[in-house]
């Protein structure tokens, strides 16, 4: 297997100094994430602007391997304010800047049935950059969803209980 720049964990300096733009709460009700990639996206500067004065929407977003590239399709950046002529098309899809090695990694599993590459959050990293942390995710059924929903649910009741008790 080559050597993959995987991120399992985040450090705790770094966690402190990145700013989070949006997040994907609905990629952990809809998938197993079993890896995630750190990865940059090639944006342009009044995108980068935007950014800064209101998040993106990345619920329904998801990425693609085509011709040895990876591209994010369906992340909505809000037009710049300021921006005018220069403005891009909020929907418009974005090449994402990963390794030719985890490019041809990623290739390799999206061809196996189930899986897909998920949004998990896009933040601003300690330089400024902004950054999308990719999640490779197998697709749960409705099965599965229940029974994460009902762990959820006897886990809360556990807490609550515990709560009651310490009181």
């Amino acid at each position: 297997m080559p050597s993959v720049r995987k991120v399992s964990r985040v450090a705790g300096s770094a966690r402190r100094e990145r700013k989070t733009i949006s997040k994907n709460r609905v990629a952990h009700h809809e998938y197993f994430i079993e890896e995630r990639f750190e990865c940059g996206i090639e944006l342009a500067g009044s995108e980068v602007k935007s950014l800064r004065e209101r998040p993106a929407q990345i619920t329904d977003t998801f990425a693609l391997v085509r011709d040895r590239e990876c591209w994010l399709i369906g992340m909505h950046i809000h037009p710049y304010s300021h921006g005018g002529v220069w403005n891009r098309d909020p929907d418009r899809r974005r090449r994402l800047l990963l390794h030719k090695k985890e490019i041809s990694y990623l290739d390799g599993k999206l061809k196996s049935k189930g899986y897909a590459l998920v949004p998990l959050e896009l933040y601003f990293n300690a330089d400024g950059r902004v950054k999308l942390l990719l999640g490779l995710g197998r697709g749960k059924k409705l099965y599965d969803k229940r029974e994460t929903m009902a762990k959820r649910d006897v886990q809360r009741e556990i807490d609550r209980a515990l709560k009651q008790r310490s009181r």
